[in-house]
């Protein structure tokens, strides 16, 4: 699992049968100084969330399998939670470190 911020949806009207119903989202993975870092990646939205919040992904094919209760699902990165706070030794994980 990582933290990632929402940085855009993705429209695809034609697409696996198993995704029909999820909206796909794009992401861009936080370090812990709350920077964006990496290259961006797709995944499927399962709570309902929306551009630039903080979320909680886990990045994992048999997890999605599990949670979409389906072998077939052609995901790998599922968003499963909303970030509210993160708590560190050193501090807290800045909201928003543009």
């Amino acid at each position: 699992m990582f933290i990632a911020r929402v940085v855009g949806d993705v429209v695809a009207t034609h697409r696996h049968a198993e995704l029909s119903g999820h909206k796909l989202l794009l992401l861009r993975r936080l370090n812990l100084a709350g920077r964006e870092e990496g290259a961006e990646l797709i995944g499927v939205d399962v709570i309902g969330v929306g551009v630039g919040e903080r979320v909680l992904v886990v990045q994992e094919g048999n997890a999605a399998r599990s949670l979409f209760k389906s072998p077939r699902i052609p995901a790998q990165a599922v968003v499963v939670g909303v970030v509210d706070r993160v708590d560190l030794m050193s501090g807290e994980l800045p909201e928003d470190a543009g």
